[in-house]
């Protein structure tokens, strides 16, 4: 089963990238973030032309999840329990033998700022839910744009990020509760190349000079690490005309 994760900054902008990465590719779950599209805007009708199945989640020029999946999809869900939220930046269905949760996460801007402080709720109250999900679903994938480098080993420069925005204490740790509840970077099962990233500031040939940061990532459970054969990021679609500047990031099971 192949699971990718890919923020497409504007889903109108990148459709037929989209679904010329779904054709080449033939991915069983593929979540989308940034499609920044209205619910009544969501090119559903060309994913069902190539086969797939969606779910989505929108609001104009912001945020928006989808879900785009060969299987269909069961139990979805739109919103964090018990978090009073009108930003689109959640989705989660079963699919297959496996619940995928695709997020978006909060960029934060600055460490210290009221969008840090809504970033770190905003964690904490996905963190809940995932932990009552991964309950439910032992089988369980939660994949995104985490706007988080994990660690060092995930940016371009550790000592000028050092204590910025997506490279902070705070923010790892909230991350680290989520791997926590028996969660697993997938892409760290493996043996990886140095300086893999997923995203890639559009300013100053950030791209071609390889300066960048990994922070969209598969997370996979317990149940399913055994069963993780790759993860990886593929830096093609970076290579586009007016493409997105993240690049999606894939994990592989057995099942």
């Amino acid at each position: 089963m192949k699971i990718a994760s890919w923020n497409v900054n504007s889903l109108k902008v990148r459709l037929e990238q989209v679904l010329q990465w779904l054709e080449h590719h033939q991915p069983d779950v593929l979540g989308l973030q940034e499609t920044k599209l209205t619910n009544d805007k969501f090119p559903a009708d060309a994913f069902a032309e190539l086969g797939y199945h969606v779910a989505f989640s929108g609001q104009p020029t912001y945020n928006g999840v989808a879900l785009i999946t060969k299987t269909a999809l069961a139990d979805p869900v739109t919103d964090i329990p018990d978090f009073d939220d009108e930003q689109r930046r959640v989705i989660a269905a079963t699919c297959g033998p496996v619940r995928v949760i695709n997020l978006y996460v909060v960029n934060g801007k600055e460490v210290g700022s009221d969008k840090y402080d809504y970033k770190l709720s905003w964690l904490e109250a996905v963190t809940r839910w995932i932990e009552e999900e991964i309950k439910r679903h032992p089988k369980l994938v939660v994949m995104g744009d985490f706007n988080i480098a994990p660690d060092d080993r995930d940016v371009y420069d550790p000592e000028a990020w050092h204590e910025k925005i997506l490279c902070s204490t705070q923010e790892r740790q909230a991350l680290e509760k989520i791997l926590a509840l028996g969660l697993h970077d997938s892409f760290r099962l493996f043996d990886q190349p140095e300086a893999v990233y997923s995203w890639w500031d559009y300013r100053a040939a950030m791209f071609r000079r390889g300066l960048g940061l990994r922070i969209d990532l598969v997370l996979c459970s317990d149940a399913l690490k055994p069963g993780c054969e790759a993860s990886y990021i593929d830096k093609e679609p970076r290579k586009l005309e007016r493409p997105s500047d993240h690049a999606p990031a894939v994990a592989e099971f057995a099942l």
